[in-house]
């Protein structure tokens, strides 16, 4: 026999919150009077075997996680990707397309006609990865799976470079 304690009965009751068939977790609400003779068995039984089973919301959904080594294939790609724009930067003095090696993939970024600084990429490099970092450890994605393979993140921090250079 399972004995509560006055506060820990108190707290469900405090806790108890009223059926509602508009809840999903009390549909079907079959409701039974404490003093009703009859229990609608058949009821309970086709609401157990036969009930229509509802499609995931987004509350019951498991969000996608990412993989172990996203957080460092994030860093190091952008990395590169700072660096090499850094020195094409300062090699070259109007705009041009460079493209970078990353992963299997070749990213071409577009520079402005100007000369970028070094603080200024890495003030756009810690922007993209705390966004990015967000994502990762929260595990929430862009409507759908987030690729978080080295070409995909070198794509997506070219273009976001291109953005906002």
């Amino acid at each position: 026999m399972l004995k509560l304690t006055h506060s820990s009965l108190e707290n469900l009751f405090m806790r108890y919150e009223e059926p509602s068939s508009m809840v999903r977790w009390d549909a079907p609400l079959l409701t039974v009077l404490w003093d009703e003779a009859d229990i609608p068995g058949d009821q309970v039984w086709d609401a157990i075997n036969k009930g229509n089973v509802k499609p995931p919301n987004s509350g019951t959904l498991s969000n996608a996680k990412a993989p172990a080594d996203a957080l460092q294939t994030l860093e190091k790609v952008t990395a590169a990707i700072t660096t090499a724009v850094a020195s094409e930067s300062s090699s070259q003095s109007s705009g041009s397309t460079m493209v970078v090696s990353v992963g299997d993939a070749q990213v071409s970024i577009n520079l402005p006609g100007r000369n970028i600084t070094l603080s200024e990429l890495q003030r756009h490099r810690r922007q993209f990865v705390s966004v990015h970092k967000k994502a990762i450890t929260l595990g929430t994605t862009e409507r759908g799976g987030v690729d978080w393979s080295e070409e995909n993140i070198g794509v997506k921090f070219g273009t976001y470079l291109e953005e906002h250079l």
